[in-house]
Order: C-alpha cells, then sequence, then structure tokens
C-alpha cells in the first residue's frame, strides 16, 4: 500500500576561538555560514548546528542519520532552517554554559541586547522517549530590540516542504509520518507565508520569549506547555554540568578536554552506545571539491581511540556502553568486521547522492550513506583487539562466548594479514599493502596474546605470536625506505602518511626507537606546515585537494609526548589549542592558508585525539617529575 504523501515535492527557496569574545554577524558567503561559525547542541539522539547569526541550519530527525529537517547547510536556497537574529545590525557574543552543551548567544544592537538559549532538552528517559525538543529562550538584557524569526522546515534533505496547519493555537508542519508542532510564547504573532511560519516581536529589558519545535515520528505530536517546556530546559542546564562532573581530568588545557568530552557525549546515541564520527554528511574537506562524505556512522577504527580516551576521563559508564555496542554489532559479521555499523547496529549505508542539494559553497556531489563500509581495511582489527585489551584492564571482563569470538577474530587476522586493503584513510583507488594496516594486524594479533595470558580468551598464542612475527619481518623488509630513513604508506607507495604515528601511540614498537624518531622527523618534514600536518601528498582515488588533517596534528603531539619532547610537545599543543572556534569545537581538517575550517563537523576523531594528546603530555610531565 502506497504511503499517504501529504506534503510537496520539491521545496521552495527560502526568503532569506575558545571561550567567545564579541564578533560581528556572520558573514555568510552565497547564504552559506563559515563551517568554523557554528556550534552544536543536542539530546543523544540527534543534534542541531547553530551558526552565530542564530540560524539553525542543520537538524535531522527523529535520529542523527535520519534525513534532515533542516539543511541550510547544505543549500541556502533549499535546505530550510530556523532563523532568529535582531532586525537590526548587531554584534555577537556566544558561549556554552559552564560545563554545558546549553548554548548562549548574546546580540547587540545600538538599541540594546538580547541574549538567546538554545537547547534540545533532555526528557526524565533520553534512551527510549520518542519526544524530540528544540527549544529557542529570548531574554532582552537591556534597551529594546526588534526580533525577527523564521520557521522553515524541508523535509528529506529539502527534497519535499510541508504541508502547514493552525490547530489548538499552534502551527504544525506535516509531511509523511514526520510533524512538528511550533509553540511561541510572547514571541511575537507567528503567520504563514508559503511553507514558512515566522514573525517580528520587540523585546525590552526583562522580558523573555520562548520558542519550542516538538517534533515526532510515526507518532502524535506531544504539545508542551509553557511550563513543561521551561521545566525541561532547566532540567538540561542541571544535567550538562552534572555529567561534566565526572570527567576526572585536572591537567594542563583542562577546559580544552572538559569541552572535548561534552562534544563527545553529544555524538553518542544514546539507546544503543554508538559514537557517531561526525553529526553532518558532505560538508567538503576542500571547497568546491568532491570529497564529501557522511560521517553519520560509528567507525570501529575509532574503537582504540574512544575507549582510551573514556577510560582515561573516567567514564567508565560511556567505556562500557560503547564497548558492548561495538561488540555486540560486529557479531553479524564475526570474524571479518566491518568498517563502519549504522548507530542501530545495522550495515545498510548504501552510498547515494542527493541531486536536488547544490552543496556547501556549491561543493557537490551532496552524498548520504558511505561507501566505505564494503571496503577490506585491515588496522580495524588493530583498533578492536587494542579496545578490548584496555577494557579487560581498566573496566571489565569478557563472558566466555564473547572470549571465543575475540579468539576467532585473532584467527581471521592471522589468515588474513598479508592480504591487500583500503587502508586507514579508505582510499578508493587500487588496493595495496599499506604498512600501517599490517603493523595494526600485529598490534592485534599481540593483543590477543595478552589477552590468552591472562586467561580471557581461548590459548591460540602460539599461532598468534608465530603471525605477528611474520608482519614485524614484512614490514622491516618492505615498509623501510633506507633512503628516507623512513617507513612508507607502501611497498609501491614510498611516500609518507601521517598514520605512521599510530605506530608509536599504540605501542606496535617503542617510541624512542630509532626507526620510528626518524619516521616521525620524516613526517614532520614533508607533511607538517607550522601546527598543521596532511594525512600523505600521493594519489588516493578521488580527484581534488584536501585541507590539513587536526586528528594527525594531535596524533603528532601525542607522539612527542611519547618520546620525551615534552617542550615541542607542549609548544605544539597550544598551538592546536588555540585552532579551536570560539565556543571550542573543531572540524575534520582546517585550510592552512586562511584557517577556515574543512570537512564534517564537529569531528569526533579529532577531539578524541585532543583528549589523548592532553592526558598522554599530562602523564609524561608527572613521569619526568
Amino acid at each position: 500500500m502506497r504511503e499517504r504523501d501529504d506534503c510537496t515535492r520539491r521545496a521552495h527557496p527560502s526568503a532569506g576561538g575558545f571561550g567567545g569574545g564579541q564578533n560581528p554577524p556572520v558573514r555568510r558567503s552565497d547564504g552559506y555560514a563559515p563551517i568554523r561559525d557554528y556550534a552544536l547542541i543536542g539530546d543523544g539522539r540527534t543534534t542541531a548546528l547553530v551558526a552565530t547569526d542564530g540560524s539553525i541550519d542543520w537538524l535531522c530527525l527523529p535520529n542523527v542519520d535520519s534525513p534532515a529537517v533542516f539543511a541550510r547547510v547544505l543549500d541556502a536556497r533549499r535546505g530550510g532552517s530556523f532563523q532568529l537574529e535582531p532586525a537590526d545590525p548587531y554584534e555577537v557574543e556566544r558561549r556554552y554554559q559552564q560545563d554545558s552543551n546549553v548554548l548562549e548567544t548574546t546580540f547587540t544592537t545600538a538599541q540594546g541586547s538580547i541574549r538567546v538559549t538554545d537547547s534540545m532538552t533532555l526528557t526524565d528517559d533520553r534512551r527510549l522517549s520518542p519526544f524530540r525538543e528544540l527549544t529557542r529562550k529570548v531574554e532582552g538584557l537591556s534597551g529594546r530590540v526588534p526580533v525577527r524569526w523564521a520557521f522553515e522546515p524541508r523535509f528529506e534533505y529539502g527534497e519535499r516542504s510541508p504541508q502547514l496547519s493552525r490547530r489548538a493555537g499552534r502551527w504544525f508542519a506535516e509531511c509523511g509520518r514526520n510533524a512538528i508542532a511550533l509553540s511561541a510564547w510572547d514571541a511575537g504573532e507567528p503567520e504563514a507565508n508559503g511553507t514558512t511560519i515566522g514573525a517580528e516581536l520587540e523585546l525590552e529589558q526583562g522580558q523573555t520569549a520562548l520558542i519550542a519545535l516538538a517534533a515526532a515520528h510515526e507518532q502524535p505530536v506531544v504539545l508542551p506547555g509553557r511550563a513543561d517546556t521551561e521545566g525541561r530546559l532547566e532540567r538540561t542546564e542541571r544535567f550538562w554540568p552534572e555529567w561534566a562532573g565526572r570527567v576526572e581530568y585536572d591537567g594542563p588545557w583542562r577546559d580544552a578536554v572538559v569541552r572535548s568530552a561534552l562534544t563527545l557525549k553529544l555524538l553518542v546515541f544514546a539507546p544503543s552506545g554508538a559514537i557517531v564520527a561526525a553529526p553532518t554528511a558532505s560538508l567538503p574537506e576542500w571547497i568546491g571539491g568532491s570529497r564529501n562524505w557522511d560521517y553519520r556512522f560509528t567507525w570501529l577504527r575509532d574503537a582504540s581511540w574512544t575507549l582510551d580516551a573514556l577510560i582515561r576521563l573516567g567514564l567508565d559508564d560511556e567505556a562500557h556502553a560503547f564497548f558492548w555496542w561495538f561488540m555486540h554489532a560486529s557479531r553479524l559479521t564475526q570474524p571479518r568486521l566491518q568498517i563502519l555499523y549504522k548507530v542501530d547496529g545495522s550495515t545498510h549505508t548504501k552510498e547515494h547522492d542527493l541531486d536536488n542539494l547544490e552543496g556547501y559553497l556549491g561543493s557537490s556531489p551532496v552524498r548520504v550513506g558511505n561507501g566505505a563500509v564494503d571496503q577490506v581495511q585491515l588496522d580495524v582489527y588493530g583498533s578492536v583487539l587494542e579496545s578490548i585489551w584496555l577494557y579487560v584492564q581498566e573496566v571489565g571482563h569478557l563472558d566466555g562466548e564473547t572470549g571465543r569470538d575475540v579468539a576467532k577474530i585473532a584467527d581471521y587476522v592471522t589468515e588474513h594479514w598479508s592480504d591487500r586493503d583500503s587502508g586507514i584513510w579508505e582510499v578508493r583507488s587500487e588496493e595495496t599493502h599499506f604498512i600501517q594496516s599490517k603493523a595494526l594486524c600485529c598490534i592485534a594479533l599481540e593483543r590477543a596474546c595478552a589477552l590468552a595470558e591472562r586467561g580471557v580468551i581461548p590459548d591460540r598464542s602460539e599461532r598468534w605470536c608465530a603471525a605477528s612475527e611474520e608482519i614485524r619481518n614484512f614490514v622491516d623488509a618492505n615498509g623501510w625506505d633506507e633512503e628516507r630513513q623512513s617507513y612508507v604508506r607502501a611497498p609501491d607507495l614510498h611516500e609518507l602518511d601521517a598514520s605512521l604515528l599510530t605506530l608509536a601511540i599504540l605501542a606496535y614498537d617503542s617510541p624512542g626507537r630509532e626507526r620510528l624518531k626518524s619516521t616521525v622527523a620524516a613526517i614532520e618534514r614533508e607533511l607538517r606546515t607550522g601546527p598543521y600536518v596532511y594525512r600523505y601528498r600521493g594519489k588516493d582515488g578521488v580527484g581534488g585537494d584536501e585541507g590539513a588533517f587536526l586528528t594527525c596534528s594531535f596524533w603528532l603531539a601525542d607522539t612527542f609526548a611519547r618520546q620525551g619532547r615534552l617542550d615541542e610537545a607542549r609548544s605544539l599543543m597550544d598551538e592546536l589549542i588555540g585552532l579551536a572556534n570560539d565556543v571550542g569545537l573543531y572540524s575534520e581538517e582546517i585550510d592552512p592558508s586562511n584557517g577556515d575550517f574543512l570537512g564534517n563537523f564537529p569531528q569526533g576523531l579529532t577531539h578524541l585525539a585532543l583528549v589523548n594528546a592532553a592526558i598522554s603530555i599530562a602523564d609524561a610531565e608527572q613521569d619526568q617529575r
């Protein structure tokens, strides 16, 4: 039976440094805000991007990997947004509330100032409730400020405009099985214009307006009263500092570490414990280029960095949930591991283009889904076995069935380490023998031997240790460039790759050994520009340029600390902390020529690398003392 189509195909074009600081309003280029100018709010199920000019330009409903309702960040005319700003020229100052993911933006005009508090509220049962609520509280701080707002939902990534209706004093935007109820208290008289709902108002000092979006999927929309919404907002404002108070870190750059932990918490999909790589899709790695990917999935390769960060921060509940999520999610394919999984544990992530969206600043194609799911990437086994080792050491134990599954994964590595693969960077060129992948296979087998020695998994260590020795012989014979005095990407790719820094971080060898020291020196020489580090310089099967990869910069600082180069580690870390945007967030990449953020945002792996680098430096300082 065909679903009733009660919304209109094709949307109509719409009419329209860390720690805060006074700034002019965002300068939009062709309607697009700089990626650097966004902040993130969320509720454990989905997230929204808020620009400095008060426009919410990205929101997927009901979940983080659902189609977007606001996608202005990918198409300034057709994507949809929720705009709110003073009607007169203004300057902006914004911050997160202390140790919180509740955002405050202060607009100052010649007539006065207002504060907008943006939040996705938390219910008593964030894991199971289908209820989604985005709130925008506007307070008059001084003078008298004219304000305008416009709610422009565009369902299915801008493909469909809503059917608007007004019932029980609320406006409703509906499309298929999705509905959003808009409630506005003391926020003007909302009126519809085409498929946009908006209003104008003036706020004097002491006055407060409140706007709430309540969304539902396949269920009736909950219609909150003002007191209910204000109560949830107050509960949300209490929750975040309480949660951040669990972070066990008092070392250098604590504010940046706590902000990274709070950002990672927003990337957790609460019902399962999965952590997405980033909450966005198709933000380009180079403006106008085609390196535009969907990152709203969980990559198993991030597992070791994630477990390490969560454990070292004392966030055992999150570590426990994430560990068992990826162990259960991977059971469908074990002993072979998928590269990435959806937040519900499934692997249906077929990549396709959205032809109706022009892409951020014309960067096309706009892709959803991710074709890397079908690649062979052998490094993932090292990440997973390292995670299991960390978990057993620090958090919990394995049951017998799980232990047997882990042993089978190690057996699989023994049989397949010599295969070609696509490597850590998921290149779309021909598969080859990436040296970092081989080294991570060695780490996988050595962790399996350590687990067997503890009696945690069945003992086939004689076979695993023999295979790990074969891998080391292969790496030494085929991955070393005598002229460069460095490990290289692959036997047929004698070029540098910043992923080789992970050999020091994951203890493939002692960081102070001569071969790793000279490899780090070569990476600095060929891939580093100031604080910026590129992943590699060679071809990868995808056309166009890309920015410097921020994770690699933090990996370099981490490696410096492990090699005892503390002055260099601290100096680089100071520079990197200064690269965050005004609310402490990082993207995937950065353009060294102008500091513009590139790629999906905020990037979980960047924040994980920041946390681990900071802790490595703190540990090295303690050891030195």
